[in-house]
């Protein structure tokens, strides 16, 4: 979604293969027809092979969907409702397939809810007003919270749910950053700003956190 992609040329930097199978999962958004115009404007000129996969209108069976899946380097995951992506994915069995898939090396991202759905719980706005779901895959320790620095109240919101113990800690990502993890650890983060950085969120023990800046490789063509 910004204009000068570096996010989306970094992240097939890091498949396993040169030219990747890349997956666009639009759940979280209900499989909006404008997302998917989106995400084939951004990778169609790449050198990587997109698809889609739809699950409002599946056209795959359970077989065909896992060979599909299982088939891919990355797998992409949009913004939208968290929770809805988590109870579409469980309804339809994608979130067994893309344990499968990880287990065998397949890169998973996402922004917004496709960030928070991998780790054990998240922040978000799935409920209409900013709360805590401690529900997601579990692929990653911890929770997650996106948006940190660009909706009223986020910082706040998820800082209490930690100190309180409604979720564990986490990472917070302001927009425009990247983090990967390997295996569970954060091995690299990238910002396309210099203002955008991503912090680690602990509780201190006396109802309150600590938040910690962690150090964001500035992407190139943004110096």
């Amino acid at each position: 979604m910004d204009d000068d992609g570096l996010l989306d040329d970094w992240v097939p930097g890091h498949a396993r293969t040169s030219r990747p199978k890349v997956c666009f999962v639009p759940t979280a958004s209900g499989d909006a027809p404008a997302y998917l115009d989106h995400f084939f404007s951004a990778f169609q000129s790449r050198a990587c092979e997109p698809s889609v996969l739809p699950l409002f209108r599946r056209e795959l069976d359970d077989a065909a969907l896992g060979r599909f899946l299982l088939s891919q380097d990355v797998v992409y995951v949009g913004g939208g409702n968290t929770a809805n992506l988590l109870a579409v994915w469980r309804a339809h069995g994608v979130d067994r397939l893309l344990r499968e898939a990880y287990d065998r090396g397949t890169l998973l991202c996402g922004i917004s809810a496709g960030a928070n759905c991998w780790a054990e719980g998240s922040h978000t706005d799935s409920f209409g007003p900013l709360t805590f779901l401690p529900d997601g895959l579990g692929l990653l320790s911890g929770s997650v919270c996106p948006h940190y620095d660009s909706e009223p109240g986020r910082r706040s919101s998820y800082q209490a749910a930690v100190a309180t113990g409604a979720l564990p800690a986490g990472w917070a990502l302001e927009d425009g950053v990247g983090a990967l993890f390997i295996d569970g650890l954060l091995t690299e983060t990238v910002t396309r700003t210099s203002q955008a950085h991503l912090f680690q969120v602990e509780p201190d023990g006396e109802n309150g956190v600590t938040e910690r800046a962690l150090p964001c490789r500035l992407l190139p063509e943004a110096q």
